[in-house]
């Protein structure tokens, strides 16, 4: 049965990390020196104090070390974050998404890598892949070759040996795992690789355009893997899916903070001799921003429901829809406009630099257009209305 009533772990879960970001997070990231910064540096201790707590690997199983925490609970985790620094979530929430995947069989080649990944909170994970090649106005056309950005070819004694590069990989340079995507004999595989592996190197890159977190390109010049190292490409195909609802929590997130702010600020300022949370304008502009976030977080729980119950969408339940592209598509639009309407109900101190509004729309504007964007989703989600099967 479809329902989105909490559990009790899940409401703990959703109040511990509510209480850590207002206790330890908010007062760090919200220093003016660094709202000011033109490159935020990703608070480094506060990471660690959240891995600390269980949330690097919340996603695995009990047995595994982890809470087995489900997609929903992991994106409630996300969203709380958030509302304190988006680059820590959105370091989480690549790791997490990766470890449900990469961990959670129990066998497999990240097995011989669990004890070190639990051991050490500096642990972070990365996924390294080409993108789509099915962009643009060829998107109805037959599926495209893959387009190699990593290659690989087989040495004698069946190691894989990489070349090529990726851009704009989120975790890359605190990354000790990579999930790699190579093409070898115009065929995808997926290859764990380890981040001191020779031949592997790593280039920070400017946060901000391309991501939240911390984003790097990744090299790969003659680095052999071994033949052991495969992954299953459909459990990488799942994470990346997966990673729809955790990365619209982070943005939900994002817009909570600045209604948040907002609503702490209204009741304060007095324009025409009244609080200026009395007039109707203001009035009607934060319901909008309410309504505008409870019907974001409505559509991505559901979209995390459904990843983790698929017998709701067997038994109709739930409808068989690309539920996380809609919420996608849905969330990074009106989180924008609630976070650009709660900066002008600051006047002209929502654009200063030295306040977390203008910070609040420059990240959700990110989210925005992150990914293959908006367009692209529509077309996918076209494509699922009209029973459209690509050749």
């Amino acid at each position: 049965m479809y329902n989105l009533r909490l559990s009790a772990e899940q409401l703990e879960f959703r109040d511990t990390v509510r209480d850590f970001v207002v206790r330890e997070v908010k007062p760090v990231a919200l220093k003016s020196e660094r709202l000011e910064a033109s490159e935020r540096p990703l608070l480094t201790a506060i990471l660690d104090q959240a891995a600390q707590m269980g949330l690097r690997t919340m996603a695995l199983g009990e047995d595994s070390g982890g809470a087995a925490a489900d997609l929903l609970t992991c994106c409630i985790v996300i969203e709380e974050l958030a509302t304190g620094d988006v680059d820590v979530a959105a370091v989480l929430a690549e790791t997490v998404r990766l470890s449900r995947i990469i961990f959670v069989p129990s066998t497999g080649p990240a097995q011989q890598y669990l004890p070190s990944f639990l051991a050490d909170d500096h642990c972070h994970l990365a996924f390294a892949g080409r993108g789509d090649t099915r962009l643009g106005a060829n998107f109805h056309g037959p599926r495209a070759a893959p387009r190699a950005t990593i290659t690989g070819s087989l040495a004698d004694n069946g190691d894989v040996i990489l070349n090529g590069n990726a851009e704009g990989v989120r975790n890359a340079p605190i990354a000790k795992l990579f999930a790699v995507e190579v093409v070898t004999d115009r065929r995808s595989e997926f290859l764990l690789v380890p981040a001191d592996t020779p031949g592997l190197s790593v280039l920070a890159q400017a946060s901000g355009p391309r991501g939240h977190g911390v984003v790097g390109s990744v090299a790969f010049a003659d680095c052999r893997v071994p033949a052991d190292q495969r992954l299953d490409g459909r459990l990488i195909d799942i994470a990346v899916e997966q990673g729809g609802p955790l990365d619209q929590a982070l943005n939900l997130g994002i817009g909570r903070a600045a209604y948040e702010a907002a609503l702490d600020y209204v009741p304060l300022r007095v324009q025409g001799g009244r609080r200026i949370v009395e007039h109707q304008a203001i009035g009607a502009k934060l319901a909008e921003i309410a309504v505008s976030l409870e019907v974001a977080r409505a559509a991505v729980w559901r979209a995390a429901f459904a990843a983790d119950h698929p017998e709701a969408i067997a038994d109709r339940s739930l409808p068989d829809l690309p539920l996380a592209m809609m919420a996608k598509v849905f969330t990074s639009g009106a989180i924008y406009r609630a976070a650009k309407d709660a900066a002008e109900l600051f006047g002209a101190m929502g654009v200063m630099r030295d306040m977390p509004l203008q910070k609040y729309v420059h990240d959700a504007l990110i989210c925005l257009h992150a990914g293959n964007g908006n367009a692209d989703d529509k077309l996918r989600i076209a494509e699922a209305l009209a029973g459209y099967r690509r050749p």
